[in-house]
C-alpha cells in the first residue's frame, strides 16, 4: 500500500522504498509506517524481489519521530504509535531478504533505529547520526536500546543516548555502527551497485544468515550450533549451493537464482 508518504520503485530484483515527507525531514507518520509494513510483506512473498533499499527523499534520510506532533498525544496514543513502529522493526529483522539503508543528510532518533534494523547501512560522508531522544525528554524507542549496546558496546551506546550529540558518518563507521561511507556524489551509484550485488546473491542463504545472526544475539552457543546444522542441511540440496559448487569447479562466477 504505497501512498504519498512512501514511494515504491522496482528495478529488476531490487525494490527501493523512499520515505517521502521531505518537508519534515521524512519524520514518521502512521501512514508511512503502515505502508512500509504492507510493502515489506509483499516483498517477502515475491520471489522476484531479492533486495530492498530504504532511503529518504529531499535533504535527509529521516528525523524519526515528528517533533512538531509531540506533546499533543496522550500516553496511550504514544504507546499505540510505538507499537506500530515496533511491529515494523520486528518485521524488518524477520524478513529473510537483505535490506539496505542508504543514508544522506541527517538520521535522527527513530530514523537511526530504522536504519539499524536494516542489514547493511551505506552513508554519504557528510551525513550525521544523532540519537536525539534525550533532547526532548524521551528514552530511545524503535529498538535503539537493543541495537546500540550490541553494536557499539554499552558505554558508547550510553554516551550517544545521554548526550544526544550528532556524530559524523566517519565516526559511525569507525565505531562499527554503519558499513560504508562514500562521497555524497557517489552515494546513489555505490548504493545501487551494492543493492544489485545483494540481489544477485544466494537469497535463501542470506535469509538464514540473517535469522541466525539475530537469534545469536540472545541465544547460547549450543542453540546456534544446532540451528546452523539444521539450516545447512536445508541449504545443501538448494539450486544456489549446487550452482556455487559448479562455478567453483568450473572457475567462473556463480549465477545464483535465490532458490
Amino acid at each position: 500500500m504505497a501512498n504519498e508518504h512512501l514511494l515504491v520503485d522496482i528495478d529488476g530484483q531490487v525494490m527501493t522504498l523512499t520515505l517521502n515527507r521531505p518537508e519534515v525531514l521524512n519524520a514518521f507518520s502512521k501512514e508511512m509506517i503502515f505502508s512500509l509494513q504492507d510493502v515489506l510483506k509483499k516483498a517477502e512473498q515475491d520471489e522476484n524481489i531479492r533486495c530492498i533499499v530504504i532511503r529518504g527523499a529531499g535533504r535527509s534520510f529521516s528525523a524519526g519521530g515528528d517533533v512538531k506532533q509531540m506533546g499533543q498525544s496522550s500516553p496511550g496514543e504514544y504507546y499505540e504509535h510505538i507499537g506500530y513502529l515496533n511491529q515494523l522493526i520486528e518485521q524488518m529483522t524477520r524478513l529473510e531478504k537483505p535490506i539496505l539503508a542508504v543514508v544522506h543528510g541527517f538520521a535522527a532518533g527513530a530514523g537511526v533505529c530504522l536504519a539499524m534494523a536494516c542489514d547493511m547501512i551505506i552513508a554519504a560522508e557528510d551525513s550525521r547520526f544523532a540519537l536525539s531522544f534525550a533532547q526532548v525528554g524521551l528514552i530511545s524507542d524503535g529498538g535503539g536500546l537493543f541495537f546500540l549496546p550490541r553494536t557499539l558496546g554499552l558505554y558508547r551506546a550510553k554516551e550517544l543516548l545521554f548526550t544526544a550529540e550528532p556524530i559524523s558518518a566517519a565516526k559511525a563507521e569507525s565505531w562499527g555502527m554503519i558499513n560504508r561511507v562514500v562521497p555524497a556524489e557517489k552515494l546513489e551509484s555505490e548504493a545501487g551497485a551494492l543493492a544489485r550485488q545483494l540481489a544477485g546473491g544466494p537469497t535463501r542463504v542470506y535469509g538464514k544468515i540473517k535469522r541466525l545472526a539475530h537469534q545469536a544475539l540472545t541465544a547460547d552457543l549450543a542453540d546456534i550450533l544446532e540451528a546452523e546444522r539444521a539450516a545447512q542441511a536445508l541449504m545443501v540440496p538448494s539450486y544456489d549451493h549446487q550452482e556455487g559448487v559448479r562455478a567453483f569447479r568450473e572457475k567462473r562466477k556463480p549465477h545464483f537464482k535465490g532458490k
